[in-house]
């Protein structure tokens, strides 16, 4: 694979699940989604799980059902390679702190990442994402939650967030979120998108 050192250095943050681990198979990712998002007056808002659910996803969260998604993981492991400087910024919370820390030592991601950062203190995902993306200035930001990004957009408008999603090939969504099939659709498009500028 080529060096993705053609554009400017970046600060890049990337989502954990659904960009680098699969959700479990047989399962529909929209039921699982359902579990975790709820409506409040159409604010955006997640579910904090019960306790007998907390013990089905830590079930579910093994390592045998949660298998890294390898293109992605090897697109990762290429652009390490280069000078960005890397972050993963995760909404998981604190009852799934051990199988987390587990998964990074697996993956051996705590060699590819400046820091990696949880949501352990269990604060509202959008929430904990958005003071993240604020503190790091992120140039770019990788997610599959498309509600999320659309909150997160809005308050970090110097930030290009990126949408992995089933769509085709990328298209431009909002003035900061482009809708992506292949994480190396990321450099092409934020390419596109500072040469347009000059």
């Amino acid at each position: 694979m080529q060096p993705y050192n053609h554009v400017v250095i970046m600060n890049i943050g990337f989502d954990l699940d659904k960009i680098f681990i699969n959700y479990p198979p047989l399962i529909p990712d929209r039921i699982i989604d359902r579990l975790y998002k709820k409506k409040s007056n159409g604010e955006l808002l997640y579910r904090f799980p019960s306790r007998p659910e907390q013990i089905l996803r830590k079930l579910s969260h093994m390592s045998f059902l949660r298998k890294e998604i390898k293109k992605n993981v090897s697109f990762l492991q290429d652009i390490a390679k280069e000078k960005h400087t890397l972050y993963l910024i995760s909404s998981r919370f604190l009852f799934l702190k051990p199988e987390t820390e587990r998964l990074m030592k697996r993956l051996g991601f705590h060699g590819i990442f400046k820091t990696m950062f949880f949501n352990f203190e269990n604060k509202q995902p959008h929430e904990f994402k958005n003071e993240i993306i604020k503190k790091l200035q992120l140039d770019i930001y990788v997610d599959d939650d498309f509600p999320l990004l659309k909150h997160v957009a809005k308050q970090n408008k110097n930030t290009q967030f990126f949408w992995l999603s089933n769509r085709k090939k990328p298209e431009k969504l909002t003035r900061n979120i482009t809708a992506i099939s292949t994480l190396s659709d990321i450099f092409q498009n934020f390419h596109n998108k500072t040469t347009s500028k000059i």
